[in-house]
C-alpha cells in the first residue's frame, strides 16, 4: 500500500512538472522581455503584435524559442522578424500550428551584442470571428543552449479581432476618415465616413461621402457606394465642391434614414474652417446638406440643403457633428451641430426636427469653444450633449430639457473624460447603459477605449472600460448596436483608416439594473 502511494504521488508530480514546463518553468530572462503591441489584429493581413526586446552582453546564438497563442480564434499563421535596426531584418525560419497555436523556431539564428528585438506578427483569415479573441505568451527563448523565460514588461491583455472596412487605396482612394455608424430598424449596419480621392487633407478638397452597409451584423459588407458628390458645380471643378464629415441618423418611427454632411464650394486647398464665412449662399458659407434613404440604405435621394433658415448670416460657418444623430422617444430626430459665431468662436449645439425631417430647427451655443459634439438621450427624457473641447484635457459635457434652448454645465464636464481634442461617440446602448468611445489621453490620438456608465453618464468606472488600440491613429469612432449584446464600433485605428470591431457588452464588466 505504502509502495502504490508513493508511485502515485511520483505519477501527479511528474505530470505536475511537464504541465508547469509546458507553461513555462523556465527563470526570468536577464536579457530578454517580452512588450505587448496592443492594436485590432486585423483580418487578411500581417499584424504586428508584439515584440521580444534583447539587450546582449556579448554575440549569442537564438537556439530555440517557442510563441504560443491561446484562444477561441487563431491566426492562418506567424512570422517572425529580428530587428537589429530599422535597415537590417530578417525573418526567422520556423513553423505554426493553428491546432495547437505553437510557432518554434527551426535553426539556429547568430545575434550580435547590444540592443536588438524580435517581431511577432500574425494573419488572421478573411473569415476570421470577430467575437473571437486570443492571448499571446512566450513559454521561452533558448540563448546558447540555456532556456529563459522573457519578463513580461506589462499586464497581458487578449487580442480582438478586427476588420479593416476601408483603407489607403481600397477603390484608387487616397483617404478615408470621419466614421459614422447607424443600425436599420432592419437590423442593417450602415457605415459612412469621408471619401478623400486625392490625399487625406479636411475640405475643401476633391471628397464625397461613402457609404459601406452590412445585412449580417458586421461580418460582412457590401461594396462602397458614393450618397452625396456635389460633382461640378458654379462654374467649378469636383475638387473646389467637396463634402464630408457626415453623421447618420435612422428614424425608428419611419425606419427611414439620414445623412447630413458639409458642402463647401470654392476656395481650394484651404482648410473649410478658415475659408467659410458670413451670409448664406454656397459662394459664401459652408452648407449643411441631407440626404435619405426609404429602403433601408439601398438607394439615396439628391442631396438637399438645409442651412437657412437656421444658420444666423452673422455666423462663419455652421455644421453638423460627426457620427450619428439619435431619435427621441417622442419620435423627435435630433442631430448635434456646431457654428463658428461673427467673433469665430466655435459653439457646440444641436438641430431637431419634430416632422419627421420635413424642416429642421437650431438650438443655442451649450459652451464656447467647443466643436464636435454627439448627443444621447437620458433616462429622464434630458438630452446630454458630450462635446470636444478646445481647451483639451477632458471632454465638455452639457444638459438641455428644452431641445437647445437652455444648457446647464454636467457635474462631470472637464473631469471625467480625458481627451487629445479630438472627436468622441457617445451612445445610449439601452435604457440605463450608456457608452462613450475616444482616444482615452491628453497628449495624442492613441489609447482608443470604450467605456461604460450604468448610472446616466454621472460616473465612469475604470474598471468598465476596454481599450482597443493603444497606437497612434487619427482617432475618430462612432458605436452602434449590433445586437442585445453586442455593441459595434467603426473608428480610424492604427492600422487601418476605418476598422469595425465587435464588442460583448459583458467585457464591459458591467451588469444592467
Amino acid at each position: 500500500m505504502h509502495t502504490l502511494t508513493s508511485f502515485f504521488l511520483f505519477v501527479v508530480g511528474l505530470i505536475l512538472f511537464v504541465n508547469c514546463d509546458s507553461k513555462s518553468s523556465y527563470p526570468p530572462s536577464e536579457y530578454a522581455s517580452l512588450e505587448q503591441v496592443y492594436v485590432p489584429v486585423l483580418q487578411e493581413r500581417f499584424t504586428g503584435i508584439a515584440r521580444v526586446n534583447l539587450d546582449l552582453p556579448a554575440a549569442q546564438e537564438l537556439t530555440a524559442l517557442e510563441i504560443s497563442l491561446e484562444g477561441s480564434v487563431q491566426p492562418e499563421t506567424v512570422r517572425v522578424f529580428l530587428v537589429a535596426e530599422a535597415s537590417d531584418k530578417k525573418i526567422l525560419s520556423g513553423s505554426f500550428s493553428s491546432e495547437s497555436g505553437r510557432w518554434q523556431l527551426e535553426g539556429g539564428v547568430l545575434l550580435a551584442m547590444g540592443k536588438q528585438h524580435l517581431d511577432i506578427q500574425v494573419k488572421m483569415a478573411s473569415d476570421s470571428d470577430l467575437r473571437g479573441r486570443f492571448s499571446l505568451d512566450i513559454p521561452y527563448i533558448e540563448l546558447s543552449g540555456t532556456r529563459r523565460q522573457p519578463v513580461h514588461s506589462g499586464a497581458s491583455i487578449p487580442y480582438r479581432i478586427g476588420k479593416a472596412l476601408r483603407d489607403a487605396g481600397n477603390d484608387g482612394v487616397a483617404a478615408f476618415r470621419i466614421p459614422g455608424l447607424a443600425t436599420s430598424n432592419k437590423g442593417t449596419l450602415l457605415a459612412v465616413y469621408d471619401v478623400r480621392h486625392a490625399n487625406s487633407s479636411d475640405l475643401q478638397g476633391d471628397i464625397d461621402v461613402g457609404l459601406s452597409r452590412s445585412t449580417d451584423g458586421g461580418n460582412t459588407w457590401e461594396p462602397m457606394k458614393i450618397i452625396m458628390d456635389m460633382g461640378e458645380w458654379g462654374g467649378l471643378p469636383e475638387d473646389q465642391n467637396g463634402i464630408g464629415d457626415p453623421a447618420i441618423l435612422v428614424d425608428e418611427q419611419t425606419g427611414t434614414i439620414w445623412v447630413i454632411a458639409l458642402w463647401m464650394h470654392g476656395k481650394p486647398g484651404t482648410a473649410a474652417w478658415n475659408s467659410s464665412g458670413r451670409g448664406l449662399t454656397p459662394q459664401e458659407t459652408g452648407q449643411l446638406m441631407l440626404v435619405k434613404s426609404e429602403d433601408d440604405g439601398k438607394t439615396w435621394s439628391d442631396p438637399i440643403t438645409i442651412t437657412e433658415p437656421m444658420k444666423d448670416p452673422s455666423w462663419q460657418l455652421f455644421f453638423n457633428g460627426p457620427g450619428k444623430g439619435i431619435t427621441l422617444n417622442d419620435g423627435t430626430l435630433v442631430f448635434a451641430a456646431q457654428y463658428k459665431d461673427a467673433d469665430k468662436m466655435p459653439y457646440s449645439t444641436l438641430i431637431y426636427s419634430k416632422d419627421g425631417g420635413d424642416s429642421w430647427e437650431v438650438g443655442t451655443g451649450a459652451k464656447s469653444n467647443t466643436t464636435e459634439a454627439q448627443v444621447a438621450e437620458l433616462a429622464d427624457g434630458s438630452l446630454m450633449l458630450n462635446m470636444r473641447d478646445n481647451r483639451g484635457g477632458a471632454r465638455s459635457v452639457s444638459i438641455t430639457r428644452d431641445l437647445g434652448k437652455t444648457w446647464e454645465e454636467h457635474p462631470t464636464s472637464r473631469k471625467s473624460l480625458i481627451e487629445p481634442v479630438c472627436m468622441g461617440s457617445l451612445y445610449r446602448f439601452s435604457e440605463n447603459l450608456l457608452l462613450f468611445s475616444n482616444p482615452a489621453a491628453t497628449d495624442g490620438r492613441y489609447n482608443i477605449s470604450l467605456k461604460a456608465s450604468l448610472d446616466q453618464g454621472a460616473s465612469w468606472t475604470e474598471s468598465a472600460q476596454v481599450v482597443l488600440d493603444k497606437e497612434k491613429g487619427w482617432g475618430y469612432s462612432c458605436l452602434s448596436t449590433v445586437d442585445e449584446r453586442h455593441v459595434g464600433i467603426l473608428y480610424e485605428s492604427s492600422q487601418a483608416h476605418m476598422t469595425f470591431q465587435i464588442i460583448p457588452i459583458e467585457d464591459l464588466s458591467v451588469v444592467e439594473k
